[in-house]
């Protein structure tokens, strides 16, 4: 049993010393590319990737799919950058209606919809705009709504330290509708609270309402 567990231990050692290996190619400007892969995928789909509209289908491929995937070459703290501020105000901050696109990690395919993200401040503020900034980091990987949601209000709480944090994510699965069940009117919503709007009723209400009053966008 001893030694099956330190095989396993230097094994997942290989596995995060190859890893990092990787990134730093990457990092040296030296990418390793997709495009190989995705020429074998069509031709196993009976496809021929030497045709007019799919000879250059496996490089666009790579190219969109480091763009849709972007976010994992970035933190938190490079996103907001200088964007806090010392403020004295401790009201409700709501930014609604934040379109997101993301890949499903289950199949690959986008899910797409808005995010309403609140905080309440204590004595600090950040940009409005790193409020979207922080819903395309974390969408721009391979997600699940769950985790997408709890991912955005920890990643406030860690850049501002509210006092509570709240997050709501609406969103359509194109795993559900292109394929699987195929459902086409279908949305999916999640929300993480923390904080005050996790611990105080009123707080919460107050948040839901003013993101549904008259209906989102």
């Amino acid at each position: 049993m001893k030694s099956t567990t330190t095989s396993s231990r230097a094994g997942s050692a290989k596995r995060v010393a190859k890893a990092a290996s990787q990134r730093g190619a990457k990092s040296a400007g030296n990418p390793p590319t997709i495009a190989p892969y995705v020429r074998k995928i069509l031709l196993d789909l009976g496809e021929d990737p030497d045709r007019d509209g799919l000879k250059r289908t496996p490089e666009r491929f790579d190219r969109a799919m480091r763009y849709l995937t972007s976010g994992y070459g970035k933190t938190v703290a490079e996103v907001v950058g200088k964007g806090v501020f010392e403020q004295e105000t401790d009201e409700m901050v709501i930014v609604k209606d934040i379109e997101l696109y993301s890949l499903c990690e289950h199949h690959l395919v986008p899910f797409y919809g808005k995010a309403h993200v609140a905080y309440l401040p204590d004595r600090k503020i950040v940009g409005l705009s790193k409020v979207a900034r922080l819903v395309d980091l974390f969408a721009r990987r391979l997600q699940v709504q769950e985790r997408l949601t709890s991912q955005i209000a920890r990643a406030l709480e860690e850049a501002v330290e509210p006092k509570g944090v709240a997050v709501v994510i609406e969103a359509a699965h194109l795993c559900m509708m292109m394929r699987g069940v195929e459902k086409q009117n279908s949305v999916t919503v999640t929300s993480c609270m923390l904080g005050r709007f996790r611990s105080d009723e009123k707080t919460r209400a107050e948040f839901l309402q003013l993101v549904y009053r008259g209906g989102s966008r």
